[in-house]
């Protein structure tokens, strides 16, 4: 451990700070953090925001559906127990308790950021952050600090976070509709994640672990970091993406899947499903959340399912086939 100043932010974007951070060596492989995304009946959950009655009843529920909720976080409510769990004035203090291995982080937009600075500060491993509209210049001070550790991994902000079915849900996807089982999930789209859920449950395949990344420009993991835990992911035997217009991730993922399937160390491929939303939007107009932007001069929806079909995907025209193919890919 050692304290760093942070750099490399213009000065009107910043504050004068220090952080103290993980100065453990990086993989050279893979990040080491994207571990952390694969969470089960033994991940311990904190809350930020945790006495709120949005955070109260999402708890409720996720406890209803096992996840193992250890305690959480209020301000000026250090000392006392909510939902007969522990409460802590900060994440600092909670995580040096009870030793969490992921932090929901249940608070409005303005203070978001600086609820994942902290949970960064305590090394909490897995950080989900929900709220929508986070400033994009406090994301920029996230990403700064995210990049010189290598302790914590972001997931969000802006997403319905992530589950494994009947073990753990951090975040809002409706544990109802999820089933223990086979297929992997990863999608941009908070809505369109629990179609493939409802889709994967109907033909009687489950979910294995379902991860929402989330609407925003700059999110926390990206589309092709969480392929690679569901390649890793020894429960996943077909994976999902969903992708929508915006930026390039689709591309990077493409890449990605090109170079698993070219790989001749691994004998058994997963199948890899994907599916394009926004096929017809307008250029220039946000559509739904602020990453869903099909800029000027930016290739669209057409342009990222000709890259992954190219790259061996199968890609569907839309979630109305989802079922039908799921059936002959996984009898």
């Amino acid at each position: 451990m050692r304290t760093r100043t942070l750099s490399g932010i213009p000065p009107n974007l910043s504050r004068a700070w220090r952080r103290t951070v993980s100065n453990t060596a990086r993989s050279a492989t893979r990040p080491t953090t994207l571990e952390h995304l694969c969470i089960s009946e033994k991940t311990r959950v904190v809350y930020q925001g945790f006495t709120g009655t949005t955070a109260t009843n999402n708890a409720k529920e996720a406890i209803a559906h096992g996840t193992r909720i250890v305690g959480g976080v209020s301000t000026n409510k250090g000392g006392t127990t909510h939902l007969g769990l522990p409460v802590f004035d900060n994440i600092s203090q909670a995580a040096k308790q009870l030793k969490p291995d992921a932090s929901l982080v249940y608070v409005p937009a303005v203070a978001a950021a600086s609820a994942i600075e902290q949970a960064i500060e305590a090394e909490v491993p897995l950080i989900v952050s929900l709220a929508e509209h986070v400033p994009a210049h406090d994301m920029l001070r996230v990403h700064q600090m995210l990049r010189t550790q290598t302790a914590s991994r972001l997931l969000g902000p802006n997403c319905p976070g992530i589950i494994a079915p009947s073990k753990c849900r951090i975040g809002i996807i409706p544990a109802a509709q999820c089933t223990p089982g086979r297929v992997g999930i990863v999608s941009r789209s908070g809505t369109m994640i629990y179609e493939a859920v409802g889709a994967t449950g109907r033909v009687g395949l489950g979910q294995s672990l379902a991860i929402g990344l989330g609407g925003d420009m700059m999110p926390g993991t990206t589309m092709e970091e969480a392929l690679q835990v569901l390649i890793e992911h020894d429960q996943t035997e077909a994976i999902i993406l969903i992708g929508e217009i915006g930026g390039n991730s689709e591309f990077r993922t493409a890449d990605a899947i090109r170079e698993y399937y070219l790989d001749a160390s691994t004998k058994t491929k997963k199948p890899i499903i994907a599916i394009i939303s926004g096929r017809t939007a307008p250029e220039g107009r946000v559509m739904g959340h602020a990453g869903a932007l099909l800029s000027p001069g930016e290739q669209g929806a057409m342009a990222k399912a000709r890259a992954l079909e190219d790259a061996g995907a199968t890609v569907l025209p839309h979630l109305g086939m989802l079922d039908r193919v799921l059936q002959s890919t996984l009898r």
